[in-house]
């Protein structure tokens, strides 16, 4: 399996763009970025490619601090102060690689049994649902009828039963990961390389019904998107006490 952590952005609301990567952030003297890379490694993930932009050269820092690993690589997007589907975009040649893929976020606190419910799942294509879902419109929601992914993005419309965040974790075999490349590939040309990549992921998901993206539930398991600086104090006093993995 070969995993595709996002890295590249700014985070704008947590420090104005004036801070670190936010994959830099640490959490009992460990950084998110050497969390994600020793979970990875426990469950056998066999290559990791990493987008970066912003400050790259602190993210290369701190992977030779972390110690070199063959299965890393990290390529770069020179125009990360766009949306986040050109950096997803920047990665199409691993969607096209004939390998299973883990897409990521960097910007995630979480337990490990969070990811391994992702990687051992027996569905190829498969997200990640907490049904404690905040109110509002900035979640990432999953919507589901009859146990079926029917609807997905921040504002979602349609009928469904079921409804969680989705924490920004995403498990695609090749067929699907090709989609998500051309998906990308027809954002950048018609001119949308400033929108998120959500949009393009769910054009994917319900192209071909005969494929459909299955969920594993992840409520009551700890874990958070740090973007804001309310994100990062309850990282800090609620989800980082509660992993096991430390």
């Amino acid at each position: 399996m070969h995993a595709i952590m996002l890295a590249a952005g700014r985070g704008i609301r947590l420090s104005n763009g004036a801070g670190h990567p936010k994959c830099l952030l640490e959490f009992g003297g460990k950084t998110l970025l050497r969390r994600h890379v020793r979970i990875l490694e426990s469950l056998g993930i066999e290559k990791l490619t990493m987008v970066v932009g912003f400050k790259a050269e602190e993210i290369q820092a701190e992977l030779d601090a972390i110690g070199r690993r063959p299965w890393i690589e990290t390529i770069h997007n020179p125009r990360f102060d766009e949306g986040a589907v050109l950096s997803l975009w920047t990665a199409r040649a691993v969607l096209r690689s004939g390998a299973d893929i883990l897409f990521m976020d960097a910007d995630v606190l979480y337990d490990r049994e969070v990811l391994r419910r992702l990687v051992e799942s027996p569905h190829r294509n498969c997200l990640l649902v907490d049904r404690d879902l905040e109110p509002g419109p900035e979640p990432v929601k999953a919507c589901l009828r009859d146990g079926r992914l029917v609807e997905f993005g921040k504002i979602v419309e349609g009928r469904f039963d079921a409804m969680g965040e989705w924490p920004g974790f995403l498990k695609l075999g090749p067929q699907m990961a090709e989609r998500l490349a051309a998906a990308t590939e027809r954002f950048i040309a018609a001119g949308r390389a400033g929108e998120p990549y959500e949009p393009a992921m769910r054009e994917v998901f319900f192209a071909d019904p005969s494929q459909p993206v299955a969920c594993e539930d992840i409520t009551g398991q700890a874990w958070i998107e740090i973007d804001t600086p309310e994100d990062l104090t309850r990282a800090h006093t609620v989800v980082e006490p509660a992993l096991h993995n430390d």
